[in-house]
């Protein structure tokens, strides 16, 4: 290829549903045409759901081996013919599901998934559709940038495409995951005040840094869906972006207010969930997975407005992809979790 050293070049592969069976190969180079652009993958970021394909938990009909990690941001390499949204050069990221462009999901889309059914961001090189890239905000590094896709996009289009949170608002989130803090930087950007929940009291003193307005541990305090409501005089949050699934929805819907908005992000625990207050107290309660390369576009132009800057607690080596899973899965982290590659 005439702008590249190599004509092949270095990928990580799940090889079994076995989160230590992620071993380096080799793969070859392939010229981009037509819409096609080819990407030198410089960082890449974890999220849950990698540990959850990693186990074999987010699907067994997973075409193994697969190259894993749906985030991530590069360099524009070459480009097809008719490629006019980017040119070499471009530093872009790819949308979580590279075939939703704008409007709904379907099944459909939803199988384009970078890091499920299709080959995600954990490798040297990739070709991919101009129509699923968006350029990087200039101020981010790469590895800043990788984090953007999964965890960023979800909570924008949790708290402000579907919350439509405002100046003045009150929004709760749960723990210190990548999701959690990005929601909370979203929410501050936009004037509302923001009540955040750790187990950890150091984690919960670097929220309160962070500009959380108030921070309670669940581990000390089990009913913090009251304390919430204590803090709010009884009224309840407008915004809960919530995290935990059955574990915690039923406190997070105590713990907003009538009308309110919840975004259901995670599913971590597994219960039965009572209906009754969603519907006597008009909550308005939102499915969110991830966004639409659209949505993607417009909260990096409000990132580079604000120079919001991602949160990153540990940067491994590609080849540190193990270490680096088994880190995430500790519980340890505060924020995202990036590999430079």
């Amino acid at each position: 290829m005439s702008n590249i050293a190599t004509t092949n070049f270095k990928a990580f592969q799940l090889g079994s549903f076995n989160i230590e069976d992620i071993k380096a190969s080799e793969k070859a180079i392939k010229r981009p045409h037509g819409t096609q652009v080819l990407v030198r993958i410089k960082a890449a970021s974890l999220n849950y759901r990698d540990i959850l394909v990693s186990k074999g938990y987010y699907s067994k009909a997973l075409p193994l081996p697969i190259v894993p990690l749906s985030d991530g941001a590069g360099e524009v390499m070459e480009i097809g013919g008719s490629v006019t949204r980017v040119k070499v050069g471009d530093r872009v990221s790819p949308n979580f599901m590279t075939d939703w462009i704008s409007g709904e999901v379907d099944n459909a889309i939803a199988k384009t998934a970078l890091g499920g059914f299709v080959d995600g961001m954990l490798q040297e090189y990739r070709l991919i559709d101009q129509d699923a890239l968006t350029h990087v905000p200039d101020h981010l590094s790469y590895e800043e940038a990788a984090t953007l896709p999964c965890a960023a996009l979800t909570a924008w289009h949790g708290l402000v495409v579907n919350g439509k949170v405002k100046a003045g608002d009150t929004v709760l989130v749960m723990g210190t995951g990548g999701v959690s803090i990005f929601a909370m930087q979203f929410a501050r950007m936009a004037g509302a005040t923001v009540i955040a929940t750790s187990s950890s009291e150091q984690k919960l003193a670097r929220l309160k840094e962070m500009g959380a307005a108030h921070t309670i541990n669940y581990k000390n305090n089990e009913k913090w869906d009251e304390a919430v409501l204590e803090y709010t005089n009884g009224r309840g949050v407008d915004h809960v972006v919530e995290i935990g699934g059955a574990g915690t929805l039923d406190r997070s819907l105590n713990a907003v207010r009538m009308g309110g908005h919840v975004s259901l992000i995670g599913v971590l625990a597994a219960g039965q969930v009572n209906p009754v207050p969603i519907l006597m107290k008009s909550i308005r309660l939102h499915g969110v997975f991830v966004g639409s390369r659209s949505m993607f576009d417009d909260m990096n132009r409000a990132i580079t407005a604000h120079k919001l800057k991602p949160v990153i607690d540990k940067v491994f080596s590609a080849e540190e992809i193990v270490p680096a899973l088994q880190y995430m899965e500790s519980g340890k982290h505060f924020g995202k979790i990036v590999l430079s590659i």
